[in-house]
């Protein structure tokens, strides 16, 4: 039988079959041993081929992927942990306060969506918190992220009466939701499915750090071809399998001006002289917390700061 897996626990994974019924599937030892260098090699939305023994299976076969997010293991030093796969969009739910969600770690989330050319969301939530200072930022914010591609909107989850708009973007499209902990994802959730009745985070006074409500991947269905992957709260997101000289592919400002730099694709806009994106990033066609989004990505610096 072939299903889609809704979630993954480490050792079990509950499995939609093709016959609407929900399995607790295992894997066969086999396929475990393949030698696949990823932490879990079996993610939320893999489509797989399970034998069914009554309501609970074995899972022997993945299914070819349309794409997959990665990030570096936590865990697994050379590892790759997949957050998800067969997904139409990535929504990263983001806020500037409470806690405050860094730029760096939004430009990780949109490089491995555009490696796989996934469709882009950027949700800054909590906006009935912010002062007109933090609006003029969010407005800034809102202008550069369009600029590049990303669809941008603007919501309070817990008290803002249009989640229409949330839902009309999400309608039809499986949809990875990233974050981190305390942006408001469970809340979010819960407006869009209140039966689900998520556990919500509170706010560290000394931190502004969210504690951690969600410890394992799901997808949840909001209703028919619309689902909805929960992920964990993440605090950092280490890129996987990209060389230095192609992070800047996944870059749109920054795609088309490499072909100009005086060293062609082995350009790696850090110092070269005659390069195209060094000469953006001095006239301010291409902001200067991308570029420096972009830097740490080469050099492999935090993404936390």
């Amino acid at each position: 039988m072939i299903g889609r897996v809704l979630k993954s626990t480490g050792s079990w994974y509950e499995v939609a079959g093709e016959d609407a019924l929900r399995y607790a599937c295992r894997v066969r030892g086999k396929l475990r041993l393949e030698g696949i260098k990823e932490s879990n090699p079996i993610a939320v939305g893999d489509r797989v081929q399970f034998d069914a023994l009554g309501k609970e299976g074995i899972i022997t076969e993945i299914l070819p992927r349309v794409n997959h997010m990665l990030r570096k293991s936590v865990k697994r030093t050379g590892h790759a942990s997949v957050l998800a796969a067969n997904v139409n969009q990535v929504l990263v739910l983001a806020t500037l306060k409470q806690p405050r969600t860094s730029l760096g770690f939004i430009d990780r989330v949109l490089v491995s969506a555009e490696s796989f050319r996934i469709p882009q969301l950027i949700a800054f939530n909590k906006k009935d918190l912010l002062t007109a200072k933090e609006f003029a930022e969010l407005d800034a914010l809102t202008r550069l992220y369009e600029q590049i591609g990303a669809t941008i909107l603007l919501i309070s989850a817990r008290h803002d009466a249009e989640m229409e708009k949330v839902q009309s973007h999400l309608q039809g499209k499986v949809t990875l939701v990233a974050g981190h902990s305390g942006v408001g994802k469970s809340t979010l959730l819960n407006r869009l499915l209140p039966e689900l009745n998520l556990a919500t985070g509170a706010i560290s006074d000394y931190s502004e750090k969210g504690t951690h409500t969600t410890t394992f991947a799901e997808m949840f269905q909001v209703n028919e071809g619309t689902f909805i992957i929960d992920t964990p709260g993440i605090k950092e997101w280490g890129l996987v399998d990209m060389e230095p000289q192609e992070i800047s592919d996944y870059f749109p400002e920054m795609r088309d001006l490499r072909l100009n730099c005086k060293f062609g694709s082995r350009c790696l806009h850090m110092n070269e002289p005659k390069c195209a994106v060094l000469h953006a990033v001095e006239h301010r066609t291409i902001a200067a917390s991308r570029y420096n989004s972009y830097v740490s990505m080469v050099t492999g610096e935090d993404t936390r700061k």
